[in-house]
């Protein structure tokens, strides 16, 4: 009986171990995600969890305090952005869908825009990270992109839309392990 108890928490230890152990091939170790705070409007004021593109664009060299998150318009940002202006020097908040990821990072560059943020379009997505890759264009570009999850993006857009604000006021990146897990302020609508 002894035997057949310890082959039985044997194989009940691996079965563990593997559906801890083997998560998706792409899966996200913790250094990968890159925190934002947003300072105003105050009905939004969590920390939001980003992911940087895997294979282009660049990294946060500088710590911005205070910086303006605009949407882009179009959402898509796939050819010329009518508020172009507004993103200059700022992170333009773009929508996924009608282009690369890529070719909307070089739209936001060419606007003169110093990162972008792009969130899933599929608003109800509170939990898959999506890796953005380069397309197949050999093409290159400088500033930062991350990825947002979808519910946090329509959140922002829907926060800015409400209160009449052509952006938000973020601080990007957050150093979180500074913060002691109490007073983090988390979506209520992310599981972390």
């Amino acid at each position: 009986a002894g035997a057949g108890r310890r082959a039985a928490m044997v194989r009940r230890a691996l079965w563990l171990c593997l559906c801890l152990c083997s998560g998706p091939a792409r899966g996200l170790r913790i250094h990968e995600y890159l925190y934002f705070q947003v300072l105003s409007p105050g009905d939004i004021r969590y920390i939001f969890t980003a992911t940087p593109a895997k294979d282009f664009g660049g990294v946060f060299n500088t710590r911005y305090e205070q910086i303006h998150l605009v949407p882009a318009e179009p959402p898509e940002a796939c050819g010329e952005l009518r508020n172009g202006v507004f993103i200059q020097d700022q992170i333009a908040l773009v929508e996924r869908g009608g282009c690369s990821f890529l070719s909307k990072t070089r739209v936001v560059q060419e606007h003169g825009g110093r990162a972008v943020i792009i969130a899933d379009n599929a608003y109800d997505n509170d939990s898959f990270y999506i890796e953005m890759i380069q397309d197949s264009t050999r093409r290159t570009a400088d500033i930062p992109a991350l990825f947002l999850l979808g519910r946090d993006g329509y959140m922002i857009r829907r926060s800015l839309e409400q209160h009449g604000l052509p952006w938000a006021v973020i601080s990007i990146p957050v150093n979180v392990t500074s913060i002691p897990t109490y007073e983090m302020m988390q979506p209520p609508w992310t599981f972390w």
